[in-house]
């Protein structure tokens, strides 16, 4: 019964802060060369003070959304491993509401290997979706678009 009013006030307070168009994360993205044809880009979240970024990976009992990337099909790269995250990651547990999460506060960096087939220059496309909530209210996930050059 306490997820079910923890959710539903979670959506209350979710349409309001929408209307109200807050907006506490901002993202930065760049590239870095590592060695001849291969890159590192960097995806990085600057966090206001008081909200909380999720990971990527969340324990079982969580309601937040994960953050998630989906890169675009690129014929000039090739991706190499998983998105990797560089931060403080806290692991929340709320007693009362029986929820947990694994959450970034004030910055995290999510870093990606990316080989470049050829000499050709080009870009790294795709989307990135991420829910933020501080200790009131959560909230809806939102969806950015990221365009990173390999320069």
């Amino acid at each position: 019964m306490k997820k079910l009013y923890f959710i539903l006030l979670s959506l209350f307070v979710t349409i309001l802060a929408s209307a109200q168009g807050l907006n506490p994360v901002s993202w930065n993205f760049t590239s870095q060369k590592i060695s001849d044809n291969v890159y590192e880009i960097q995806m990085t979240a600057t966090i206001q003070q008081g909200w909380h970024l999720y990971s990527q990976t969340q324990p079982k009992d969580a309601i937040a959304q994960p953050t998630s990337f989906v890169f675009n099909k690129n014929p000039l790269i090739e991706l190499d491993g998983k998105v990797k995250e560089i931060g403080n990651l806290e692991k929340f547990k709320d007693k009362e509401l029986d929820i947990s999460a694994n959450q970034y506060s004030n910055k995290v960096v999510f870093t990606q290997k990316v080989k470049l087939k050829g000499k050709a220059k080009t870009n790294v496309t795709g989307k990135l979706t991420y829910q933020t909530c501080d200790d009131v209210k959560c909230l809806p996930p939102k969806t950015v678009n990221l365009s990173i050059a390999l320069l």
